[in-house]
């Protein structure tokens, strides 16, 4: 009885290391899914703002050189939380369920104001371009009334005093 008792609390323990590691391992695919989406959104971003082809190539190639360190680091990362759950198996299952809960509400606070200040500097920059565009068409709306106002006076003019000289 005892030994039977030893062997569910020893399976229980087991399905409890596995289930954090595929824990583990969904948070970091979520986390290298959203490091993507903050990657295609800065270069977007970097693409409205700059215009020379070699700095869009230059930027790019830095993100994906951060991208790709960001996953190894997140890799090796995978690797010694599995090693310390396996070697410290009753111990870390608190630890871990609770640096995960943290890790999470973390990461998302920091993917939500990414995403706010992303949609903020746009929402900025498209405001910028339509004052822009409107005061320039109102510029040209002013120089072209100004322009046909002065010709009608020279005209109007001209008129009278040829026909005063008549």
């Amino acid at each position: 009885m005892i030994n039977f008792i030893i062997i569910i609390i020893i399976i229980i323990i087991i399905i409890i290391i596995i289930i954090i590691i595929i824990i583990i391992i969904i948070i970091l695919i979520i986390i290298i899914i959203l490091l993507v989406e903050v990657v295609v959104i800065v270069v977007v971003v970097v693409e409205v703002v700059v215009v020379v082809v070699v700095v869009e190539v230059v930027v790019v190639v830095v993100v994906v050189v951060v991208v790709v360190v960001v996953v190894v680091v997140v890799v090796v990362v995978v690797v010694v939380v599995v090693v310390v759950v396996v070697v410290v198996v009753v111990v870390v299952v608190v630890v871990v369920v609770v640096v995960v809960v943290v890790v999470v509400v973390v990461v998302v606070v920091v993917v939500v104001v990414v995403v706010v200040v992303v949609v903020v500097v746009v929402v900025v920059v498209v405001v910028v371009v339509v004052v822009v565009v409107v005061v320039v068409v109102v510029v040209v709306v002013v120089v072209v009334v100004v322009v046909v106002v002065v010709v009608v006076v020279v005209v109007v003019v001209v008129v009278v005093v040829v026909v005063d000289t008549k």
